[in-house]
């Protein structure tokens, strides 16, 4: 059996194979966890999952009162990175074939980055290649102090090339090119001191924990004020603050007078709820 710590490529019999590769639980107060479902192959992409993956994103990303979603792996790991019998078919693809399938992931990552509500990655186990770049798609990352993280295409002659405006966005160009080129396994200490991970947590419990406390601080913010804030960044994000001056002026300006600027101002200065808290 390949070592999922020191290799992301994984090869276990599928024991499971009928069942659900994404699962979607959603709250009524619009709490929503996405769990990828191939523990036994350690949650690995393949083409499959990642359709799969592409499909639950967009539906969230439509999903009336969905306020924050979180994303984790089934059977203690978070996503092992490609699997195994999907690089072996890549090998005799063409390159035209190989940019079809990349593209493939490079959507799906994109409809996750893309959702408007908050998104937070919750990793526990192993978080390597491709899951190391979900984890960088998403808004946050909380993960467990034993979790171990890589991007280990080099090792296999590969660049990890769909994840890298993610991975670079989270951590820098300085330590993702470190990261990159030498491919080595780090903790969740590392990932956090170069912003991959946002917190740590003791365990699984504690994860639970913690997602049940981001959810809940989550009910405080205006959802459509949550959706322009990411946005927001993302078009503001390494321009010149002259370039970027007049936009946002017009931006707050805008989002001062909608229903839910409005509201928000005029409840604390009411000292009362908004009505997004119920």
């Amino acid at each position: 059996m390949t070592n999922p710590i020191a290799d992301p490529l994984v090869e276990i019999t599928d024991t499971d194979a009928e069942s659900r590769l994404v699962d979607i639980d959603a709250t009524l107060e619009g709490v929503a966890t996405v769990t990828l479902n191939r523990a036994f192959r350690r949650n690995a992409f393949n083409a499959e999952l990642i359709a799969a993956l592409h499909e639950a994103f967009e539906t969230l990303q439509g999903a009336e009162g969905v306020r924050v979603v979180f994303l984790r792996g089934a059977g203690g790991t978070f996503s092992a990175g490609a699997d195994l019998d999907w690089m072996r078919e890549a090998i005799d693809r063409t390159e035209a074939d190989n940019r079809d399938d990349a593209m493939q992931l490079a959507r799906m990552l994109k409809s996750l980055w893309d959702i408007p509500a908050l998104t937070v990655a919750l990793v526990e186990g192993g978080a390597f290649g491709g899951g190391a770049g979900l984890a960088a798609a998403c808004d946050l990352a909380v993960a467990t102090a034993d979790a171990k993280f890589s991007f280990s295409e080099v090792r296999l002659g590969l660049i990890a090339a769909t994840i890298s405006p993610y991975v670079v966005g989270a951590i820098g160009p300085r330590q993702a090119r470190a990261l990159f080129a030498t491919g080595k396994v780090f903790d969740a200490a590392h990932a956090e001191k170069i912003g991959l991970v946002s917190e740590i947590v003791a365990d699984t419990a504690a994860l639970e924990a913690a997602r049940d406390r981001i959810g809940a601080e989550m009910m405080a913010c205006a959802p459509e004020a949550v959706a322009e804030s990411k946005k927001l960044v993302e078009d503001v994000a390494y321009r010149p603050v002259d370039e970027v001056m007049e936009e946002t002026a017009r931006r707050i300006a805008r989002i001062r007078v909608s229903p839910e600027g409005q509201e928000g101002v005029r409840a604390f200065l009411e000292k009362r709820k908004p009505y997004w808290l119920g």
